[in-house]
């Protein structure tokens, strides 16, 4: 005999299921770092060379899968510029800067975590 849960999961299944949708589209090491420079750098051409120069660690070939995964989500706008040789340039979309709350709050936190464990001796 099946017996019934006493609590009914599908809240939790709910916020779950939200939550992995957001890991598979922000998780790993890289999306929300190319998010918040884009962010921060909003007004700035953002040329595929210079974000690969200013995040450090980072390689071409994972920047252009990152960006690509980005940009298919609608957080990014990927632009080739008339200039020869062709350059591209990246920016945030309207819908990308809706990740910025998330990313000041991990910032913030990573601040905080990194003070407290470098302060415990």
């Amino acid at each position: 005999m099946i017996k019934k849960p006493l609590t009914d999961p599908a809240p939790c299944t709910g916020n779950l299921l939200a939550m992995t949708d957001t890991f598979d589209i922000l998780g790993g090491k890289w999306k929300l770092l190319i998010l918040h420079y884009l962010i921060l750098r909003e007004d700035i051409n953002n040329t595929f060379k210079k974000i690969e120069r200013d995040i450090v660690g980072i390689s071409a070939k994972v920047l252009s899968k990152e960006l690509k995964e980005l940009e298919f989500n609608q957080l990014i706008k990927r632009e080739e510029q008339k200039t020869k040789p062709i350059t591209v340039a990246y920016s945030i979309t309207e819908y990308g800067k809706s990740t910025k709350e998330i990313i000041d709050i991990l910032v913030q936190w990573g601040q905080t975590h990194r003070i407290k464990i470098l302060n415990e001796d």
